[in-house]
């Protein structure tokens, strides 16, 4: 059987969260501001963080599925699901998703938020089909929000394409942004990434010379990169895209490909390239694994960042680790 939402959040809670929204709008701020967090970033070293931004964007299909990533309550209840996970060190996202987390949080039986980092997305202007989609402003939480809302981090996205005036746009927001999360020491993780136009979209090259040449960029955005990390595809060669910085390194998902086992056998080669890969930050191809549970490949990639596991070992571990789970799997 495939995944079902009610299982995890149910249809109650749903519509409890949007009448706490109306009667205590101030519902998620308070618990942004109490919430038990983590005494650092990382405990390890290393971050295994779910990525569930790409709705703000006007991203929103999974397979065939034009609206697969549409239904709020199902994108909720796989987040939630995920987030139950031992492996996974926190979440990505957009305000409004992060504040539906922090309500259900509280709304529920126990925590799921408890020591998770969560990251703010800070620019989704750049919607993906628009005539300006290269020029991508801050247009989520601004730094001061998110350490108002005392957040662990901050994500930016900044797509170069050569031929597009309006990247320099988006690299000049993106610059000013990161020096003022360097002011109010709000950790920031960039997404740089070289694109073309295509027929479908602006389409990533995932070359290793041209993601070592745009790290070179990245890496000198802003006043400092002391609080800087760097969100990358995965490519061959990728040592050399390791080689071309010193600052630590998240792989990127991209778009679901329903059986999980590719993406994890990348994650596992990424780690491999260098010192200074130390993670993933990876949201539908986690999310969205087919029929798989979304917590099981969440599972197996915290297994290989955290643990060293190689594929073989993340799926079964894994697997294992949700028949032991199999009694106490409903959040709700």
């Amino acid at each position: 059987m495939g995944f079902r939402a009610c299982e995890f959040v149910s249809e109650e809670l749903i519509a409890r969260l949007t009448e706490i929204r109306v009667s205590d709008p101030e519902c998620a701020l308070r618990a942004a501001l109490s919430r038990e967090r983590r005494p650092k970033l990382t405990l390890d070293g290393k971050l295994n963080i779910l990525a569930a931004d790409h709705p703000a964007r006007r991203v929103t299909s999974v397979g065939g599925n034009p609206v697969g990533m549409a239904d709020r309550h199902d994108y909720l209840a796989r987040i939630v699901r995920v987030l139950m996970g031992g492996s996974v060190d926190g979440v990505m996202a957009t305000m409004d998703i992060i504040e539906d987390l922090l309500i259900l949080d509280v709304s529920g039986r126990d925590s799921f938020l408890k020591d998770k980092l969560l990251i703010a997305s800070l620019n989704r202007g750049g919607l993906a089909g628009s005539s300006w989609e290269m020029n991508d402003p801050m247009t989520g939480a601004t730094p001061a929000a998110c350490a108002g809302w005392k957040l662990d981090g901050a994500k930016i996205l900044m797509r170069i394409s050569d031929e597009e005036p309006d990247s320099l746009k988006t690299m000049m927001a993106s610059a000013a942004a990161i020096t003022e999360l360097n002011a109010l020491d709000v950790p920031t993780f960039l997404e740089p990434l070289p694109v073309v136009k295509s027929e479908k979209g602006y389409k990533v090259i995932k070359t290793a010379e041209a993601l070592a040449r745009i790290v070179g960029v990245a890496s000198a955005l802003g006043d400092s990169s002391r609080l800087l990390w760097l969100k990358l595809p995965y490519c061959e060669n990728y040592e050399m895209v390791a080689r071309a910085t010193t600052l630590p390194i998240l792989l990127l998902g991209g778009e679901s490909a329903g059986d999980p086992t590719g993406y994890l056998r990348e994650v596992s080669a990424g780690m491999a390239a260098g010192a200074n890969v130390r993670g993933a930050l990876v949201g539908r191809n986690v999310l969205y694994p087919g029929d798989d549970d979304p917590l099981a490949v969440a599972e197996a990639v915290g297994g290989i960042v955290h643990h060293g596991w190689n594929v073989d070992e993340a799926m079964s571990l894994a697997n294992e680790l949700l028949r032991e789970m199999e009694p106490e799997r409903k959040w709700r």
